[in-house]
């Protein structure tokens, strides 16, 4: 039943998303295709990663990676900003653009842990914390990403 029940509340989260998008796409406000909306969601979740670093964490070629990096610049989602350590390398970051376009999905799981929070115990929400923490950080190895930061 676990896996069941952990199931449904991802699934619920994926097609809330999916019901705005398409909301937004009636509106003619969204202009991200699939892949790109994957392509941000990872630039995010890595916190400012070079060209490079975001090829290799989704397992493209470099050359891949830099025509949809483009591609995202051009839609003004994403900027290239030069590291100051290496000026031969560039930073991916994300855009005030592509936070309003997020905050789709992270307005709705902002107002579930706030349903959360008033629905259970302290300890509860604790314990909840706990166990999300452990499955994050040692139950999912496969995916590593930067410490976790809130939405904004």
């Amino acid at each position: 039943m676990l896996k069941y029940a952990f199931f449904n509340v991802y699934t619920k989260f994926k097609l809330h998303f999916y019901q705005e998008i398409f909301r937004r796409f009636q509106d003619r406000e969204a202009s991200l295709t699939t892949v790109e909306t994957f392509c941000m969601e990872t630039i995010q979740a890595l916190g400012n990663p070079s060209v490079n670093e975001f090829a290799s964490f989704m397992r493209i070629s470099p050359p891949n990676a830099a025509y949809k990096v483009n591609s995202l610049i051009k839609k003004g989602y994403i900027r290239k900003i030069q590291s100051p350590e290496d000026r031969r390398e560039y930073h991916l970051e994300v855009t005030q653009k592509y936070i309003d376009y997020y905050n789709i999905s992270s307005a709705y799981m902002v107002e579930v842990m706030d349903r959360i929070a008033k629905r259970f115990s302290p300890e509860d929400c604790a314990k909840l914390e706990e166990m999300l923490t452990i499955i994050s950080r040692e139950l999912m190895p496969e995916v590593e990403i930067p410490q976790a930061r809130m939405p904004e």
